[in-house]
């Protein structure tokens, strides 16, 4: 399990090798505080819905109506980010006040879905899912803050040309970024 973990976390990370989630993640790494929050977010929300949608999964394999997977995959999605938000608003203030916007833009991150579909194909055991999801929501929040703290050192310390300033800079250093984690490839953890 540890060589999954290390595997979605690394040299098939999500964000940069799947190149996966990159709307929330390119408008959310503006400050390494509110990449972190998105993240965490992310990993949270990632691993419950692959877990709630393993077994609904099976169900539909089961019964073979297989073809409204992705309707219930949606359907549990925005449900889990629902119901979690409610119960962080009645238990945990402190904590959904943190994350603010954060946790409903992840009902639209594509990663969320994705994960689910990855089960899925590659037909993984409830244990495998869970580590993977686990280690996919790592991997986007690893890539999330990775961009996040490049982007305040570019402000503080870069006197950027006028072309490279804003977004274009973030498809820079995705697009190094995205190098380095395909180097990862072909490594046996």
């Amino acid at each position: 399990m540890i060589d999954l973990l290390l595997d979605s976390i690394l040299s098939s990370n999500i964000a940069l090798t799947f190149i996966l989630g990159m709307c929330p993640l390119i408008a959310i790494s503006t400050n390494v505080k509110n990449a972190k929050g998105m993240g965490i977010a992310v990993v949270l929300v990632v691993t419950l819905t692959a877990m709630i949608n393993w077994p609904i999964f099976q169900l539909l394999k089961a019964t073979n109506t297989e073809q409204v997977m992705l309707l219930a995959f949606i359907i549990t999605i925005a449900a889990t980010v629902q119901i979690l938000e409610i119960l962080m608003e009645k238990f945990l203030p402190q904590l959904y006040n943190a994350f603010g916007i954060y946790l409903p833009l992840i009902t639209v991150n594509c990663v969320v879905l994705a994960v689910s579909q990855f089960f899925v194909n590659r037909d993984y055991s409830f244990v495998e899912t869970t580590t993977f999801a686990f280690g996919s929501g790592l991997g986007w929040l690893l890539a999330i803050v990775l961009v996040a703290s490049l982007r305040e050192k570019l402000a503080l310390y870069g006197d950027l040309p006028k072309g490279l300033r804003g977004k274009a800079i973030v498809f820079l250093i995705l697009g190094i970024l995205s190098l380095a984690f395909i180097g990862f490839r072909g490594l046996s953890f």
